[in-house]
């Protein structure tokens, strides 16, 4: 009786918590960390730029594969056109000038246009819009000397952009009582 006893609390009794490895943020600088580029009446400014995949310490697993970070600010530089920002892709380019590929079962990393309310996705002469850029990086990129260029495909529309003004002439009569 006692053997089942202790049996039965021994098998109760949830086994020990086995510690689980901390997870570390692996960070990559890319150099520069701020570019700024030209492409028609569009330019564009990308910011505090870094690759980070996140680690399991001791075991070097990646619990997060790598993502590309920064800000990226589009200005329209156009005196006299309107920008209408549809979308944009970002390629990863090699040293040989091919785009580099992700793995299977990551997406191709896209840029999103604002189209919230509130928010435009129109660029008028001299506005600007600016984003958080979250993108999926390829691990082959992350070996020395094989990554050259970050491409960003944007697609936009360009229309002519006016200010007019229209004049109403007036004159205000003498002013009369109404009963």
């Amino acid at each position: 009786m006692s053997t089942a006893i202790a049996a039965m609390t021994a098998g109760c009794t949830p086994p020990p918590v086995k510690p689980s490895a901390a997870i570390n943020d692996k960070v990559y600088s890319v150099t520069p960390a701020t570019i700024k580029v030209k492409a028609g009446i569009v330019t564009g400014d990308m910011s505090e730029m870094k690759v980070i995949e996140r680690v399991e310490e001791g075991s070097g697993r990646i619990t997060a594969p790598a993502k590309l970070s920064g800000k990226l600010v589009l200005k329209n530089v156009s005196a006299d056109q309107t920008v209408r920002l549809i979308g944009g892709k970002i390629v990863y380019i090699d040293m040989q000038g091919r785009p580099i590929k992700l793995e299977e079962a990551r997406l191709e990393p896209t840029l999103k246009m604002p189209s919230s309310y509130g928010s435009s996705e129109r660029l008028d002469p001299g506005q600007e819009n600016s984003q958080t850029v979250d993108a999926d990086f390829p691990a082959a990129a992350l070996k020395a000397k094989t990554l050259k260029d970050v491409r960003i495909e944007l697609t936009y529309i360009a229309s002519p952009y006016k200010e007019e003004m229209l004049n109403f002439p007036v004159s205000i009569g003498k002013a009369a009582l109404s009963k």
